[in-house]
Parts: structure tokens; C-alpha cells; sequence
């Protein structure tokens, strides 16, 4: 924690942050907290260090949902109305559609493509821990679905159909390790979550950015599976991605009917900051698109028709 430490001498609360430090910052302070750990130290000095980074963290996901509300102002507070606003977003979001992934599936090199995944291992911030996370204290019907998810990510109780494991065996068989190149976006959108679920404050927000990420995330991972398929990679290692083209379509639409729409019958208030959840992770994700792009020299890049 030696960096952390360092932090407040590198930036003073109002400076404006370097974001690859913050966020890299950000990211080791997650790793740490979240990980199981025997280890004895001075447990009131690791409360002051946590302190300040959650200060650092509550700032960034301030900043984050202000560049969304004035979108969610006008947002549906009755469930059907918020359910169809929501649904839009597969085809209105940021982000939605975006010219990388039928590159990845049709023309990008394994070098190409070993530094994508490297990005999303990066900003893979555990689907299952964020939605285990997340559904404490929530009402029974959220929770219930939730937990559906939740099982379903871990295989239904089966090792081998576990999802995490399934992307680190992508990541061994490409030998994708983690790295200093690691760009900022992909670093503060696993930030991002992480924030949103381990700060109750931002329950609903954290319920928006899972659901989004449920109804978005099938077309990209077909065309990235399509694309692992084109170089040679086995249908085992492609597994991941080939699973969630398929099983999050309908992950998503339990998701609208079981969670979203009795929390938004219950209190429409609630409607407003779920909306930002799911902009806040849309726009995150856009943010990487671009810089993935602009890595791979996009200027210079041409779809096959």
C-alpha cells in the first residue's frame, strides 16, 4: 500500500487527477481490499489508507454521474414505460453498434486481438462478485433473480461451467498476461463496477450497470467469438464468449421483468438513478471502444464488407 500512501502528496484534492495514475491507483486498492487475505498489519493504518482512496473512488463515481444526469431527468418512473426506456438503450446507448467489433470478428490479427482481451480481462471486474455484491437487503423478487443469475455464473454448483474460469483459460491460451500496457479506460470501467457495488450508496446505480451489461454485452461477444473462431482458436477456449452471445439474451430479459420493473412499481424514484447505472457503464465502455481504436490505428483500419 506503499503507492496508495503516496497519493495524497501526488494530488491535492482539488488538482485535477492524471487518469492512468488514478485509475491504476483505484485498481490496486480494489484488488487489495476485495482479496482473502491471513495477512496481520496495522489495521488503523489500513482504515486511513482506505479513507482517502474510497474518498479518491467516491469522487470519480461523482464525476461519472454528473456527465449522465441531465439524460436521466426526464426518464419513465412507471415500470413499463422504464423497462421500454431501458430496452432502447441496445440501440440508442453510447457505445451501441460501434465499428470495432465487426473488425475483430472479420480482420484483426491474434496480436491484434491478444491486446483487446487484454483490455477486457483488465476491466473484468467479476460478474458474479458484483452480483453477489449487489443484492444485499434487496426485495425478494430482485433477489430471487439475482441469485438465478448469480448460479448461472457459477455453473449451476459445476466447476467446468464456472464463467470466470472460462475467460482465464481464454487468457492462458493466448498467453495474455497482465500488463503496464493496460489503458486507463479499461482500468476505470472494472473501477467503476467495483464502486458501484461495494458502496450501497450506489445499489440502484450498481443494478443498472449489471443489467446494461446483461442486455448489451451478446452482440459484441458473437462477433469477438467469431473472431477467436477465424484464427484458430478451439471451441473450449472460445467458450466464454460463445456462452454469453447466447445465455445473457436471456439473462437480460429476467432481468427487466424480475428486478427492474417490481424495484422501479415499488418506488419510481428509484427509476432515475438506475438509468444513470446503465449510462454510466455504457458510456464507460464507449470510452474504451474509442481507445481500442485508436491503439489499433483506426484511421488506417478497413472493415471487410
Amino acid at each position: 500500500m506503499n503507492d496508495l500512501m503516496a497519493l495524497p502528496a501526488r494530488k491535492s484534492a482539488s488538482a485535477q487527477p492524471d487518469p492512468q495514475i488514478l485509475h491504476r491507483d483505484l485498481s490496486a486498492f480494489n484488488r487489495r481490499r476485495l482479496a482473502v487475505t491471513t495477512e496481520k498489519g496495522d489495521w488503523e493504518q489500513d482504515l486511513q489508507q482506505e479513507h482517502w482512496m474510497r474518498l479518491i473512488e467516491g469522487r470519480f463515481v461523482e464525476t461519472e454521474r454528473a456527465a449522465v444526469q441531465l439524460q436521466t431527468r426526464s426518464v419513465p418512473t412507471d415500470p413499463s414505460g422504464f423497462v421500454s426506456w431501458f430496452e432502447a438503450l441496445k440501440q440508442q446507448g453510447p457505445g451501441q453498434h460501434d465499428p470495432l467489433f465487426p473488425w475483430l470478428a472479420k480482420e484483426a490479427s491474434v496480436a491484434e486481438m491478444r491486446w483487446f482481451l487484454m483490455q477486457e480481462v483488465a476491466g473484468e471486474a467479476g460478474f458474479d462478485d458484483l452480483v453477489a455484491l449487489t443484492q444485499v437487503k434487496l426485495p425478494a423478487q430482485a433477489k430471487l433473480e439475482m441469485a438465478r443469475n448469480y448460479w448461472d455464473e457459477m455453473g449451476q454448483g459445476h466447476a467446468a461451467g464456472m464463467h470466470g474460469p472460462m475467460l482465464e483459460r481464454l487468457a492462458q491460451a493466448l498467453k495474455i498476461e497482465s500488463s503496464r500496457d493496460t489503458v486507463w479506460e479499461s482500468l476505470a470501467l472494472g473501477n467503476l463496477m467495483v464502486a458501484l457495488a461495494t458502496n450501497r450508496r450506489y445499489a440502484y446505480q450498481a443494478i443498472g450497470a449489471l443489467g446494461i451489461i446483461e442486455q448489451t454485452a451478446p452482440g459484441r461477444a458473437d462477433y469477438v467469438n467469431a473472431g477467436l473462431k477465424r484464427l484458430g482458436l478451439g471451441g473450449d477456449v472460445r467458450r466464454y464468449y460463445a456462452l454469453h452471445a447466447t445465455l445473457d439474451v436471456k439473462h437480460s430479459l429476467a432481468w427487466n421483468q424480475e428486478v427492474l420493473r417490481p424495484l422501479v412499481a415499488a418506488d419510481g424514484a428509484c427509476a432515475s438513478l438506475i438509468a444513470e447505472g446503465a449510462l454510466m457503464r455504457l458510456r464507460a465502455g464507449a470510452r474504451c471502444f474509442e481507445r481500442y481504436r485508436a491503439e489499433f490505428g483506426w484511421a488506417q483500419k478497413r472493415i471487410a464488407g
